[in-house]
C-alpha cells in the first residue's frame, strides 16, 4: 500500500522538512516509512518516539532501518524501531528496490545468497548492489543483516528458545556472528535483551510473537473472510484463531492467528504462533503470514482516498481498517482460484477438500483439523483431469496450471515481476482474466485490481445503486488502490458475498 504522506525516497534522500515535521508531531503513520537517526546519541528511532524532539541539524532520515545500521547508528532502546510494519513503500513498489526488499523478508539472502537474489531479479550481484544502495542507502546483505537482527531480537524477548536456537531461527550462520550483530545493533547482548522483556514460550511449545500491523485494524472482518473459504485439512478456524499449514524451504510447519479489531493509534500486534519442523525456515514463516494479514498497508491512506467517494466513503466510515487478504503460496491460491472458478464458495471448498485428502501431503500437527497439506505443483501436473470431480476443461486448467509452476515458466512468488506473473498466468490454458486478477491480488499483492465481472462486485454495486454495466468505468476513479476498493464491495454484501465467477 503507498501511503498518504508521500515520503518515497529519491535515492538515499528523504524530504528533510517533512520528515522533520512528522517528527515533531510524533506521528506513529510514519512508523516503518523512514527511520530518524540522531547524531548527538548515536541511535535512530521511529518517528514517533517519545523522547525530546532533537534539533533539525542534528538529525539525518533514512529509508530503511538497515541504511541507519550501515551509518552507524543503533537501535533505540525505548521506541524499538525495528518493532514496526514494514514500510507502505516497498509493499506497494513494482520495482526491483520493492521486489528485493520483498525477498529479502522472505529469507532468500539466508537461504541462496546475494548471487541468488540478484539471478533471481536478473541482475548482477554488483548491479544489484550498486542499485540496492541508491534506492535503499543499503546493500542486500546489510538489508538482510537488519532483518535478521529483528527475527532474533523478537525471538530473544518473546520466547525461552536458547540462544543457539535462535540465532540459527533468525538465519545467522553462526552464534557469535548472531553475538557480535546484536550487540551492534541494539548495545545489548542477547542476555540483556532477554533480561529486559522474556516473557517465555507458548503453553503449546510454539514459538509464540507478536507481528505488527498498522491500525485501524479490522480483524474480525479478515478472520471472517479466511473462514468462509478455509479449506478442511489445510486451514482451521476456532473462536477468534485462524490456522493454517504452511509448506516451507526446509520443512512444514503451522501458523495460528488471533484475528480481532484493533483500533488503537499506531501500531498494533497480532498474536501468533509457529511451530515449524525446522527453525531455520522462522524468518520464511513470519513473512509468508505477514502476507495473509497485509500487514504493511497504511489504512489510513485507504480512507483518505476513498472518504470524499459517494459509493465507497460510507462503507470505509462503517468499517475502517479492511485488508486484502494475502496468501502464504502463490502457487496454492492458483490452484484454489481455478477450483473456484463457476462454482460458489461451498463447492468450491468441497472439491478442494477433496483435492488435498486425496492428493497433499499428510502431516503431523498437533493441530485438530490440520492434518495435509496443499498438493503442489508436482503432484498437480501429474493428476488425469478425466479422473478429477469437475468439469473437464477445469480440470485440465488445474493440470498445466501445475505443470507450468513446475517447470518454472510460471512463478508466484513475492518478489516476481507482477506483470510478467499475470501474463503468465493468462497464457496457461483455461485461465482468464478473473483467476489472473484474483491471484494478482491475493497472492502477488497488487494494490490496483479489480474484479468487474465477479459476480460479488456486480451485485454490491447494484445494491448500492450503481450499474454493474458501467463497473470498469466506475472503478476508474478508485486507483490506485482498487484491490482495496474490491475488498469493501465485497465486505458491503449481507450476507457473504456469493460465487467468485466470471459472468
Amino acid at each position: 500500500m503507498a501511503t498518504s504522506t508521500h515520503l518515497a525516497p529519491t535515492g538515499q534522500g528523504l524530504d528533510h522538512k517533512v520528515c522533520y515535521r512528522a517528527v515533531r508531531s510524533r506521528d506513529r503513520r510514519f512508523d516503518g516509512v523512514f527511520y530518524t537517526a540522531v547524531a548527538t546519541t548515536g541511535i535512530y528511532c521511529r518517528p514517533s518516539c517519545p523522547a525530546r524532539t532533537p534539533a533539525p541539524g542534528n538529525v539525518s532520515f533514512h529509508p530503511t532501518a538497515a541504511s541507519a545500521q550501515a551509518a552507524g547508528y543503533r537501535a533505540c532502546k525505548r521506541c524499538i524501531p525495528d518493532a514496526t510494519p514494514g514500510s507502505p513503500e516497498w509493499d506497494v513498489a513494482a520495482d526491483v528496490a520493492g521486489r528485493a526488499m520483498r525477498l529479502i523478508a522472505d529469507g532468500v539472502v539466508d537461504r541462496t545468497g546475494v548471487e541468488g537474489l540478484a539471478d533471481f531479479l536478473g541482475y548482477s550481484s554488483r548491479q544489484l548492489n550498486r542499485l540496492l544502495v541508491h534506492r535503499l542507502g543499503a546493500g542486500p546483505l546489510a538489508l538482510a543483516r537488519a532483518r535478521r537482527a529483528q527475527t532474533a531480537r523478537i525471538l530473544i524477548e518473546s520466547t525461552h528458545m536458547g540462544f543457539s536456537d535462535v540465532a540459527f531461527a533468525a538465519g545467522f550462520a553462526s552464534v557469535r556472528q548472531f553475538n557480535d550483530t546484536v550487540r551492534e545493533v541494539y548495545a545489548a547482548s542477547p542476555s540483556e535483551l532477554r533480561g529486559r522483556r522474556g516473557t517465555g514460550r507458548d503453553a503449546t511449545g510454539g514459538i509464540a510473537m507478536r507481528l505488527a500491523v498498522r491500525t485501524p485494524f479490522a480483524g474480525s472482518a479478515l478472520l471472517e473472510f479466511l473462514a468462509r473459504r478455509a479449506v478442511p485439512g489445510v486451514e482451521t478456524v476456532c473462536g477468534t484463531t485462524y490456522s493454517r499449514t504452511l509448506r516451507l524451504p526446509h520443512g512444514h510447519g503451522v501458523v495460528s492467528l488471533v484475528l480481532t479489531d484493533q483500533t488503537s493509534s499506531g501500531t498494533a500486534f497480532v498474536p501468533a504462533t509457529f511451530a515449524l519442523l525446522d527453525l531455520r525456515d522462522t524468518t520464511a514463516a513470519v513473512e509468508r503470514t505477514r502476507r495473509i494479514l497485509d500487514a504493511d498497508c497504511d489504512p489510513t491512506a485507504v480512507a483518505e482516498a476513498f472518504a470524499p467517494d459517494p459509493v465507497l466513503g460510507p462503507l470505509v466510515e462503517r468499517q475502517l481498517g479492511l485488508r486484502v487478504p494475502g496468501h502464504v503460496d502463490g502457487s496454492e491460491l492458483a490452484a484454489r482460484a481455478v477450483l473456484g472458478q463457476q462454482v460458489s464458495v461451498a463447492g468450491a471448498r468441497t472439491t478442494t477438500a477433496r483435492l488435498v485428502r486425496e492428493h497433499g501431503q499428510e502431516v503431523e500437527t498437533g493441530v485438530e483439523g490440520l492434518t495435509h497439506l496443499f498438493p503442489d505443483p508436482a503432484a498437480l501436473s501429474r493428476l488425469d483431469p478425466a479422473q478429477l470431480p469437475m468439469p473437464r476443461a477445469r480440470g485440465r486448467a488445474l493440470v498445466a496450471l501445475g505443470a507450468a509452476l513446475e517447470a518454472g515458466d510460471l512463478r508466484l512468488e513475492r518478489g516476481v515481476d507482477r506483470d510478467a506473473a499475470r501474463a503468465a498466468l493468462l497464457a496457461v490454458p483455461g485461465i482468464g482474466p478473473w483467476t489472473r486478477d484474483y491471484v494478482g491480488m491475493r497472492a502477488l499483492g497488487h494494490p490496483d485490481l479489480f474484479l468487474p465481472t465477479d459476480t460479488g462486485t456486480r451485485d454490491a454495486l447494484r445494491r448500492l445503486g450503481q450499474d454493474p454495466g458501467q463497473a470498469r468505468v466506475i472503478a476508474e476513479r478508485w486507483r490506485p488502490w482498487r484491490s482495496y476498493a474490491q475488498m469493501y464491495l465485497w465486505h458491503s454484501l449481507t450476507p457473504a458475498p456469493r460465487p467468485h465467477e466470471e459472468t
